[in-house]
């Protein structure tokens, strides 16, 4: 991927083969020194008997430039609790391991709900969330970077290019976006990237017209990618969507509250691979099917937002515009996997392409049946409004499990 084509939209940051990864580790650790670098970590308990996190342990160890490490443990009992602080010690840097489940934990989080303000459903949202709480109740940080624990290729070095772009204070970038091509055992992936979002974002232009959103979300080379960076200035007031359309949330929050020239995208690898989420035609609370309604969801409530107006029949259209444009797409991808010697299985692929062509109108039913849905974690400058303590609260809870259990 080394070129140096710009897109006119954002900024795209390459990795065009000429530096040294060395050099931009000491000028973060020199920029560590007067503008503190942290990272997050949302983690499943799961992971960490994975084959990836064990990797990326052992890479983030060898970092000299972070100046706290954050993991957030879902779906973990006590005594997994404690196997976690195990595991995460051989870290050299400053971290804790939050347990979300934790009876402290839980009585903070009783107290959002009696104030109307706890996260609607527990996964992935709510764990950034968390976390970016108790970063900003830290207030030691300039810079955060978030990536996903499942990473099974992870090198230091994608942190480092990273975190760079809204870590230099030279740089007017307030996000940067990760993106990579999805390669791994001889087969092109991110099948939802490149058959749900890419051919959406062409069907809803054509279906509803141009939009600067649709242009802005087709300027990112991998929209679906969990690796991001931030200035913390950014996070009090960031919305969280708490289902399967973070990325895709979290990109809209961008577009919402930033220029364009504040947001880049930076090459960080040349080949990613991580874990693969199952299609689950049969069931759509699960899988690629659950992921690719949310994701729609996310897109069909920005666009709302910004004044489309939208009813069964343009839904019905965009399906069918979409299914064209998936179809194409996927004659593309095909010619691109054989010229690199990689391969696609055209039926399971055109399957995809099915069951996202009816998740679009499920989608779309949803949407048009639940006008006042609320799917936005509530920010952290709101929690702080309705009750200044929580937020203090919430990292004594965290130190507490962490140090006593």
């Amino acid at each position: 991927m080394a070129d140096f084509h710009q897109n006119g939209n954002i900024a795209t940051l390459h990795n065009l083969r000429t530096g040294e990864p060395d050099v931009l580790v000491r000028e973060l650790t020199a920029i560590n020194e007067t503008r503190k670098i942290s990272l997050m970590l949302p983690s499943l308990f799961s992971e960490l008997e994975g084959e990836a996190l064990p990797r990326i342990i052992d890479e983030l160890s060898q970092v000299p430039y972070l100046h706290r490490i954050i993991i957030g443990l879902d779906r973990a009992d006590e005594e997994q609790y404690r196997y976690a602080k195990q595991f995460f010690s051989r870290l050299p840097q400053q971290h804790v391991v939050i347990w979300n489940e934790s009876p402290r934990m839980q009585a903070i989080d009783t107290r959002l709900e009696r104030l109307g303000l706890g996260p609607s459903e527990p996964g992935k949202g709510k764990n950034v969330w968390s976390c970016l709480g108790y970063l900003m109740a830290c207030q030691d940080s300039a810079v955060v970077a978030i990536h996903d624990c499942d990473i099974l290729t992870y090198d230091k070095e994608m942190l480092a290019r990273l975190v760079y772009p809204v870590a230099n204070p030279n740089f007017a970038y307030q996000m940067s976006k990760g993106f990579y091509p999805r390669i791994g055992g001889g087969k092109l992936n991110g099948r939802v990237s490149r058959m749900l979002v890419a051919p959406i974002l062409i069907a809803l232009k054509r279906v509803i017209g141009d939009r600067d959103y649709l242009d802005f979300l087709r300027s990112f080379r991998y929209p679906l990618s969990g690796e991001f960076a931030m200035r913390t200035n950014i996070l009090p007031n960031l919305r969280m969507p708490s289902d399967w359309g973070l990325e895709i949330g979290v990109l809209s929050e961008a577009w919402r509250n930033f220029a364009p020239k504040s947001v880049c995208q930076v090459e960080i690898s040349d080949a990613y691979d991580h874990k693969h989420q199952i299609l689950s035609p049969e069931d759509k609370n699960k899988g690629l099917s659950r992921m690719s309604i949310d994701i729609c969801k996310s897109i069909f409530r920005k666009l709302a937002a910004d004044g489309t107006v939208f009813t069964e029949e343009i839904f019905r259209t965009l399906k069918a515009t979409y299914y064209r444009s998936a179809l194409d797409l996927l004659e593309c991808y095909s010619n691109d996997a054989q010229m690199n010697g990689l391969t696609v299985d055209r039926h399971q692929e055109e399957r995809a392409v099915e069951l996202f062509a009816e998740n679009i109108v499920e989608a779309g039913r949803i949407f048009l049946d639940n006008p006042h849905e609320t799917p936005f974690i509530p920010t952290w400058s709101r929690v702080h409004s309705a009750d200044q303590d929580l937020m203090m609260d919430r990292l004594k809870a965290a130190h507490l499990d962490f140090k006593e259990i």
